[in-house]
């Protein structure tokens, strides 16, 4: 599969740089005939953008989607591979010319160096920028709409950032979605206050912070997926590695004891359901009816202005390096559609081979 390809039948690929023209994404697979609310999904795209708020980087863009192929005159998916951009405006790519030689600590900097050579296009980030994230939330916003058609239902919050951490939703039964729109993703807003005190100090210090992004997914049938390689958790986390700055996926929870760990079956309604949901909704790589669940951790923004140790890869020496520009003091609150998107678009992905 293609580095920038996710998917097998329902497929998506993004394209684009940081600072270059634009960012965009091509769907292929998408069912035909669905007509997809534009205004819904450019509602959930500004969720993700930058500069919108204190606790995010100060770069502004519209992010207003431009859709090029993939619909018919009446607004319908007409069986094409959908091809959507989103203009690149606000950038300053002056602040990168001292990192052309100075690998960023914690940034693929250096490997993207040392696998492009000298031709990288590393200005904010190239393609390695959480800027591709738009247009896959872009992408993610149809399938969620889709999927929620057929009565399943994606949400995510913010389960943790620094030391402080979320109120956690009921497995067996949650109650989606989390939070209030607009507000901050979170379901306790007491907690979320605290959150931002959190991401306010570390910014105060030129310092980041990380965190975590619980997400669940509701209304699955039973059988989805498969065992080893096909497994459904396997398919999410591959693609949830693929958003910058993910470091974890950890999929239910684990207890000490198996016989507090297994989740004993009941029939609920006429169908076969379990008791409590430790598993996440899957076993052997299945889900078995019951919401999936889990938990993907983040690790803190690598561009802070504390000085660090880099390397001049063409002296050969060691030097200092402080980290000027725009950046967010903590990624996890614009990650939560993020990992939204990523996981509407696998499950999509599953639901139709079913």
């Amino acid at each position: 599969m293609p580095d920038f390809t996710v998917g097998e039948r329902f497929r998506v690929t993004l394209f684009g740089q940081s600072h270059g023209p634009a960012v965009g994404c091509v769907m292929e697979g998408f069912p035909a005939g669905f007509a997809p609310d534009g205004e819904k999904a450019a509602a959930f795209i500004a969720r993700r953008a930058p500069g919108r708020n204190a606790w995010s980087t100060p770069r502004k863009e519209d992010d207003r989607p431009e859709i090029l192929s993939g619909l018919n005159e009446n607004g319908q998916t007409c069986g094409a591979p959908i091809t959507a951009l989103i203009r690149n405006g606000n950038t300053h790519s002056a602040d990168y010319a001292e990192l052309k030689d100075t690998p960023r600590p914690g940034h693929a900097d250096y490997t993207a160096r040392v696998k492009y050579g000298a031709a990288w296009d590393g200005r904010g980030g190239g393609q390695f920028s959480a800027r591709l994230t738009a247009p896959l939330c872009f992408a993610g916003a149809l399938a969620k709409q889709y999927l929620e058609e057929k009565g399943i239902s994606v949400a995510a919050h913010i389960a943790r950032i620094g030391t402080v951490t979320d109120a956690k939703p009921d497995p067996v039964q949650p109650a989606l979605p989390l939070y209030a729109p607009g507000a901050f993703p979170v379901i306790d807003p007491e907690r979320g206050e605290a959150m931002k005190a959190e991401i306010e100090a570390a910014r105060q210090q030129g310092d980041s912070i990380g965190g975590a992004v619980r997400c669940f997914a509701a209304g699955l049938p039973a059988g989805l997926g498969g065992p080893y390689f096909g497994g459904m958790e396997g398919k999410l986390a591959k693609a949830l590695f693929g958003i910058p700055a993910v470091k974890g996926v950890e999929f239910g929870e684990t207890q000490a004891c198996g016989s507090a760990n297994n989740d004993a079956f009941c029939v609920r309604d006429g169908a076969v359901r379990t008791a409590t949901n430790r598993a996440g909704g899957i076993l052997g790589g299945i889900t078995n009816g019951m919401p999936v669940y889990f938990t993907v951790s983040f690790k803190p923004t690598p561009s802070i202005s504390i000085p660090q140790r880099s390397v001049n890869l063409k002296t050969m020496e060691e030097t200092p390096l402080a980290v000027h520009g725009r950046h967010d003091p903590c990624v996890v609150p614009r990650a939560v559609p993020v990992v939204e998107a990523v996981t509407a678009i696998i499950l999509l992905d599953a639901w139709l081979g079913k």
